[in-house]
Order: C-alpha cells, then structure tokens, then sequence
C-alpha cells in the first residue's frame, strides 16, 4: 500500500443516511400524525465534520464503512462533491446505516437509528499511516476499538486527538484515555462520572484521564470547557432555528478548524458556536455550513442567547 498524502484532519467513526421529517407537533403516544414532506441527507458525527472542515479549506480524510446500497452511493457523491478523501471498507450485501429524525416546530430532532452490525469499523480494518499522516485525529466513539487503536496511534505520533461522545459506549473509558480535547453532550460527564453537577464532573474527567480539555455543549446554553485553570462559557448565538440536527457535528468542526489555525481557546469555542448556529437554519446535519466569512459576521454582528454563570447540575 502506498504511503497516503498528508493532511490536516483525518476522522475515524460514523455516517448515516438521514431522513429527516418535519413535524408541526410530536407526536403523543399512541397517536396519529400527518407529515408533508420528507428530506434524505448524508450525515453521521465524524463524516459531517470532516466535510464541514474541508469546505473551510483543511485538507481531510474520512475512514469509515459503507454499505453497497443507494446509501452508500449518497455518502459517496458528497464527499467526492466536498474533495474529501475517503479511505471507505465496503460490505457487500451491508444495509449502510440509517437515521430517521424528527423535528418539531421548535426545530429540535429526536433521532431513530438502525445499524447493519457488519458495519461496526474493527480495528483490522485500520491502516496506521492513514492516521499518522495528518495533524489532527477526531473520534466519535461508537465503534469504540477502532476509535481507541486510532487514537493510540496518533498520541505515539504526536498528533491532537478530538473526541465527539454522548453514549457510555463499552470500552469508552480506555478510548478517553488517549484523547486530548473531549467535547460531549451537555448529560455525558454526569453520566461517566457519577457526579451531579457538570463542573465538577468536567474537571473529575480531565483529572482521572488527563485529557488537555474537557467540554460539554449545552444547546442554547453554549458550551462549557476546563482547561486545568479555569472554566470557559461561550454564550451560544440567537438564529431562527429550523433543524438542529448536526449542530454538535459542526461544532466539532468549528473547534477543530481553530484548533488547526492556532486560535485562542476563546476564539475556537467562539466560532464553534457560531458555525453551529448556522447550520441549524436549515434541514440536514450539514444543511447550513457557511463560510467562514459568514460565520465571522455571525460573530462580530449576531446576537446571543444570555450567558450563565455557572454550575450545570443534572437534574
């Protein structure tokens, strides 16, 4: 196998196909709803923000699996359309993986998920080189060996590993393990570490794995990070929102394409935000990834939900 090029951000972990149903209320248990029109999108965690990386000028690659089916097709076409480079094991006969999402009036989504299992990424599937050829990893989690061997190779190489979690995931513990900028949903930390209050479950986590930050994204609450010194609060942006499906994808990207440019922490949680804000304009996980030229506009000129002070306790 030839040695493959170098490139900025390499990202090991989820796609899916989405379709996603516009409702004007949820349905309640047991009822009967009517819905107009129905929308089927790429998405997925780690494919969405390596898209959204490369059509902000990073050079990237994706490494994932794929069914043979019209899905697969899909997720092709959109990552040869962004210039992605894709490193993709086929399954022949493998049903790609599917999300149906829900959203309500409000634009927020309920997700339904369905996984072929011979699509879990195994760490045999995994070349080392393409890993260590970039100069930053980012992991998702669900098919956690493989992210947890990726993650290994790149801390040996050097490189900055970026994690997207949300689920408590068999064997996640050794995969935080070898992460250096872990970025999870708002219930996560309270979750891993038994502790109520998000602050203190944030810093529990960058003590116990000594990851160089830890970091929560709260919504329109924003997002709350640990460095190791000092909590940082970014208010999140005031847009009319219409899907927030892929906002915690786009983030990633946001942080990550800062990150990569040498930002102040700040400034990456800052355009984070306001990349993600965007994309939730629109239907699709990455229905609204603007340039970054919009997304500084945003910063400099939108406004924003209030800040808050501290202490997230889980209720």
């Amino acid at each position: 196998m030839t040695t493959p090029s170098k490139v900025d951000l390499v990202g090991v972990g989820l796609n899916a196909t989405d379709t996603v149903i516009p409702l004007a209320h949820y349905p309640e248990r047991g009822s009967k709803t009517e819905y107009s029109n129905v929308t089927v999108l790429p998405g997925g965690q780690v494919a969405s923000t390596v898209v959204a990386c490369q059509l902000w000028g990073l050079k990237t690659r994706y490494v994932g699996k794929l069914g043979d089916d019209v899905a697969a097709t899909l997720h092709r076409e959109a990552f040869a359309r962004a210039g992605v480079e894709t490193q993709i094991t086929t399954v022949s006969g493998g049903a790609s993986s599917q999300s149906l999402i829900l959203v309500d009036e409000g634009g927020e989504r309920t997700v339904l998920c369905r996984r072929d299992e011979r699509l879990i990424l195994q760490p045999s599937d995994l070349h080392r080189d393409w890993i260590v050829n970039a100069r930053a990893l980012h992991v998702d989690g669900y098919d956690t060996a493989a992210a947890t061997l990726a993650a290994r190779w790149a801390r040996e190489a050097g490189i900055p590993v970026i994690a997207d979690l949300d689920e408590l995931y068999p064997g996640v513990e050794d995969l935080i393990e070898n992460i250096d900028y872990l970025i999870v949903s708002r219930d996560f930390p309270s979750r891993l570490m038994a502790e109520p209050d998000l602050e203190k479950a944030l810093q529990a986590i960058h003590r116990r794995y000594g990851c160089r930050l830890t970091a929560a994204t709260l919504g329109p609450e924003g997002v709350v990070a640990w460095d190791g010194q000092q909590f940082h609060h970014t208010a999140a942006y005031r847009v009319p929102v219409v899907d927030t499906t892929g906002a915690g994808d786009i983030f990633h990207a946001g942080f990550i394409h800062g990150l990569l440019q040498g930002w102040p922490l700040d400034r990456q949680l800052d355009f984070a935000c306001a990349a993600a804000a965007l994309n939730c304009t629109a239907v699709g996980a990455r229905g609204a990834i603007q340039p970054i030229d919009q997304i500084e506009l945003l910063m400099a000129t939108g406004n924003r939900y209030p800040a808050l002070a501290h202490s997230y306790t889980r209720s």
